[in-house]
């Protein structure tokens, strides 16, 4: 497995090694023990599978009282995932990172408690799976602005605006929303 640390460090991209021939392939997805070397004592308590068409954007959400880590990975289609750092007495405070992740390259992003996360499809549909720190809590949700000019994330989005939900649209400017 290759492991990287983005911009920012808590942040790492690992590349599954793929063993493949006429028949297929196999590739090791997680292993605990390289995880919580490179990204911490963490134990995932919910796995999470989204399919999604071109042009969606889901994001940047995050939960304050259940701040959750996130292992994500796409399994179909390619997306451009992003984390914002949201905890407040962090050095890289506000700051983003992404990465393109997809069927092809087979990576995946850590993305700790603390932060934002959204991503947004580059394909004609793209199905997105993820592992969990902490439990899904709806009251507990909140969302920053896709948009927002003080993060400026670089979203591959072209001249079409993306496709959003109600909510998404709805979502708080960075230095409106509530940090860690």
């Amino acid at each position: 497995m290759k492991i990287e640390r983005l911009e920012i460090e808590d942040v790492v991209l690992f590349t599954p090694k793929i063993f493949g021939d006429e028949r297929g392939f196999f590739m090791e997805t997680f292993r605990q023990e390289t995880f919580e070397e490179f990204c911490g004592n963490y134990q995932f308590v919910q796995d999470n599978h989204s399919k999604s068409s071109k042009g969606i954007l889901r994001g940047l959400h995050y939960q304050l009282k259940n701040p959750q880590g996130k292992l994500v990975r796409v399994i179909k289609g390619e997306v451009f995932d992003v984390a914002v750092d949201m905890r407040s007495k962090s050095p890289t405070y506000g700051r983003w990172v992404g990465a393109y992740l997809s069927d092809e390259n087979r990576r995946m992003l850590w993305v700790p408690p603390g932060f934002a996360h959204g991503f947004y499809v580059t394909t004609d549909e793209a199905e997105f799976v993820y592992k969990c720190t902490d439990y899904y809590s709806p009251g507990d949700e909140y969302s920053v602005h896709w948009a927002d000019a003080g993060l400026a994330i670089d979203w591959p989005i072209g001249d079409v605006p993306p496709r959003v939900s109600e909510k998404d649209a709805q979502g708080a400017t960075f230095g409106e929303a509530l940090g860690y």
